[in-house]
């Protein structure tokens, strides 16, 4: 089969595929030729759609997308379909004309009252359900009165097939029949109100639904009169559903050896009418056993008519050692082979049309569209085989297509038909995967072909098979997308939940995330947010352990929107997906960056070094707004308190290096402070990372240091020579910071050995600060000794950032270099 080439070839009136040009033409352009020189890649097929308020993008490689709509992509209101595309839509909805001679048309017989009053409750706007057994005839009556009320009602007439359907279904198929609105499918609400203001006489076929569901439908629709053809083993409509029921028995006996007479095409003998009057009372008069009874004695005149045939070329009776044969006796049936009459019906069609029927019966009743036909069979004009048994009465109608009539699955079935279900449903679906994901294949068409996939893909779940589970998944994965495209949602679901099911089967861990991807994507369009939460969540587990990045991306997206659809935040993390980043305490790191973090405990590189660790809180304008900042997490808390313990020991070793000299005071031990951090270096990192251009860096001490030192630190001089009367700037000559040090915050100031102790303690600066200094580790206290503890303010550039460390060393010739050591 051609899939790209949709032609009266199909339908078996074209010319034959081998024998001239066009046939050729037609077999060079089949994708199964092998054509190295012109092939063409196929690629993923994505089709975007409106489903509610979102964006759906049917993806079927990662899985479909989703996000909300924006002003400008909502689509346009619907537009009702005019009478002629109203007709056209009709035609195309019925089922295909089997090829081959046209069947005679079946009168209807006894059911003109029944019409006549069906007809008058519906033309009232009353809504009617007609009851009847399987083969009472149902569907013909329904076709006679949709002929009827053609207008009776401004949208028309409506035909819709209940078989399989949900009330769901049926409502957005009554809206897709009224309304054009293409790649729309409104949401809950939206359908509601368009369907709430249709105005048709609505004719539901093989309805499945009852009760509460059936209410629904009702309720949904009050503007519309319903026509509803069911069996009696339905569940009963409600009370308040105000529905007429109308009964539709048998046929009597003279109407039925009429409707006999109809299928031969001649009057029956008196023999056959006494056997078709033994017919009637077995099977109550049901039209289908007639039908198929007739089609037993056409099969019997065509057996006696190719006998005389037969017999007519036989012109010299010497020539076969036997003599003439007589003619064969073709007697009638039994009675029990009349009432259940598939199997012997069966027996004489061709070969092609009997392997059709195997594979219905692996279908669970489900024909084939005939265009598929030559390629299950293995015959090109196996499509002819629909026409055979459509002939016979073992087929009827079921929306835009066929399927077993009434009874005959159960008849095949005990004559053998299902002994390689399995095998014939495996290449059923073989094919139809090949089938749904091939480019050419709109989404149309795979939906009108949803109930043969859907059969031939619940036959292999659970399959005891090898085997058969993989090919379930792989027609899945290749007719889900097509039927989301085709806006047929319920054939979409129920293909992905058996493709979850039969992945699981077969360990395909991939094949299975994607399927609850797509399952959570559907339930958010149908706003059941926690169900499409559990299965965004599983599929997102799966995929991150698969390391799916593609996949989970997309899954993460959807599971975002549905938190903020439900206003509830995603809690936890599934598992296998990637762990964000924590979150810290600490402040934000400068523009110029963040030193490294230092140790708690950090390593001398020199035994004679003295470790000096400076840790105080952050300036108040760093600190604003960030109520977390102290109350971070404990490795913070630890890092303060040893930072506070060591700026404890920093005064006793600073006091005690510098009262370790000789009774000359030289000038590298005049300790002052240069310059130290401000608020303006503050917003461009720490000055300890950017080495001064003349030589002083932040915390050092006189002019004559050559190397920074890190800030708030006393850096000996490296002068050789005592310079008494020398002092750093920004200091006094009598060794106190003076008001116009271009510092504007307290500094450490040590003891100067130029001048003698006094009483008198250290003096603040005279301006004041622009942030207030926080508290210091130290108090300042006035003594009478030559040492004077000094001020330790602590000042950070950063909240909560590392301690900043500088190692000297002091001996008795003279002062070391410093050693600076930025963690």
């Amino acid at each position: 089969m051609d899939p790209t080439n949709r032609g009266p070839e199909e339908y078996g009136h074209g010319n034959d595929r081998s024998g001239d040009d066009g046939g050729r033409r037609r077999q060079s352009r089949d994708p199964l030729t092998p054509d190295f020189g012109h092939q063409t890649p196929q690629q993923s097929r994505t089709v975007q759609l409106i489903s509610g308020d979102f964006l759906l993008t049917v993806n079927p490689v990662d899985g479909s997308e989703i996000e909300p709509c924006r002003p400008g992509e909502r689509p346009e209101a619907p537009v009702r379909h005019t009478a002629a595309q109203r007709v056209e839509r009709e035609r195309a909805a019925a089922p295909p004309v089997p090829p081959g001679p046209p069947a005679p048309q079946m009168p209807l017989l006894e059911r003109q009252d029944e019409r006549e009053r069906l007809v008058r409750l519906l033309a009232r706007g009353r809504s009617v359900c007609l009851t009847g057994p399987a083969g009472s005839g149902r569907t013909a009556l329904l076709d006679a009165v949709a002929a009827d009320c053609a207008g009776l009602a401004p949208d028309g007439v409506v035909r819709l097939s209940g078989h399989k359907r949900t009330a769901g279904e049926l409502l957005h198929g009554l809206f897709e029949a009224v309304y054009r609105s293409p790649l729309h499918r409104p949401d809950r609400e939206g359908l509601l109100a368009l369907v709430h203001g249709i105005g048709a006489v609505v004719l539901v076929d093989d309805l499945e639904l009852g009760g509460a569901a059936l209410q629904e439908l009702l309720d949904a629709t009050p503007e519309c009169a319903f026509l509803l053809a069911t069996t009696p083993d339905v569940t009963a409509p409600a009370a308040e559903a105000n529905l007429e029921e109308v009964l539709l028995a048998g046929l009597g006996r003279s109407a039925s050896i009429e409707l006999m007479e109809h299928v031969v095409e001649r009057p029956l003998t008196e023999e056959e009418a006494n056997w078709a009057g033994d017919l009637w009372f077995e099977s109550e008069g049901l039209p289908l056993r007639f039908v198929q009874a007739g089609a037993l004695l056409r099969q019997r005149d065509d057996r006696r008519t190719g006998q005389e045939t037969s017999d007519g070329f036989d012109d010299d009776p010497d020539d076969t050692p036997f003599g003439r044969s007589e003619p064969a006796d073709f007697p009638l049936p039994s009675l029990g082979e009349g009432a259940a009459p598939a199997a012997l019906l069966a027996s004489r069609l061709s070969e092609a049309a009997r392997e059709t029927l195997r594979f219905a019966v692996a279908l669970g009743g489900e024909v084939p569209h005939q265009a598929h036909l030559p390629a299950l069979v293995g015959d090109t004009h196996a499509d002819a085989a629909l026409g055979e048994l459509a002939g016979s009465g073992l087929l009827s109608p079921a929306g835009p297509r066929y399927r077993l009539a009434a009874g005959v699955l159960t008849q095949l079935e005990a004559s053998g038909y299902d002994e390689r279900a399995d095998a014939h449903a495996r290449s059923a679906a073989q094919h139809f995967a090949w089938w749904a994901g091939h480019s050419s294949v709109t989404p149309e068409r795979a939906v009108a072909e949803a109930d043969a996939v859907l059969a031939s893909m619940a036959r292999l779940v659970p399959g005891e098979a090898p085997g058969q589970a993989s090919v379930a998944v792989l027609l899945a994965r290749s007719a889900a997308p097509a039927f989301a495209a085709g806006m047929h949602w319920g054939a979409w679901e129920k293909s992905l939940r058996t493709g979850q099911e039969a992945a699981r089967i077969a360990g395909e861990v991939a094949e299975e995330a994607y399927f609850h991807h797509e399952l959570g994507v559907l339930a958010l369009c149908a706003g059941q947010l926690d169900r499409a939460r559990a299965e965004l969540e599983a599929s997102i587990g799966m995929r991150g352990a698969l390391a799916d990045k593609p996949g989970a991306v997309a899954g993460r997206r959807a599971l975002a929107l549905v938190a903020d659809r439900s206003g509830e935040p995603v809690l936890g993390i599934p598992a296998g997906e990637e762990v964000p980043a924590p979150r810290h305490d600490e402040s934000a790191s400068p523009p110029a960056g963040t030193p490294s973090a230092a140790p708690l405990f950090p390593r001398v590189k020199d035994t004679s070094a003295t470790l000096v660790t400076r840790q105080g809180p952050p300036p108040a304008r760093m600190t604003a707004g960030r109520p977390g900042l102290l109350r971070g997490a404990r490795r913070n808390l630890v890092a303060v308190g040893a930072g506070a313990l060591l700026a404890a020991v920093l005064g006793t070793v600073v006091t005690l290096g510098a009262t370790s000299g000789s009774g000359e005071d030289p000038e590298g031990q005049n300790v002052t402070t240069e310059q130290s951090a401000s608020e303006d270096d503050s917003e461009n990192g720490l000055p300890a990372d950017e080495p001064a251009d003349d030589g002083a860096g932040e915390g050092t001490a006189g002019g004559g240091s050559e190397s920074p030192g890190p800030t708030g630190t006393a850096g000996p001089s490296t002068s050789g020579t005592p310079s008494p009367g020398t002092s750093g700037p920004g200091t006094s000559p009598s060794g106190t910071p003076s008001s116009s040090s271009p510092s504007d915050r307290p500094t450490d100031d040590g003891p100067s050995p130029t001048k003698k102790p006094t009483k008198t303690p250290t003096t603040a600066p005279t301006e004041t600060p622009t942030t207030p200094p926080a508290t210091p580790s130290t108090e300042p206290t006035p003594t009478e000794t030559p040492t004077e503890t000094p001020t330790e303010p602590e000042t950070s550039n950063s909240a909560s950032g590392p301690a900043e460390t500088v190692t000297a060393s002091a001996t008795q010739d003279g002062p070391a270099s410093p050693s600076p050591t930025t963690a």
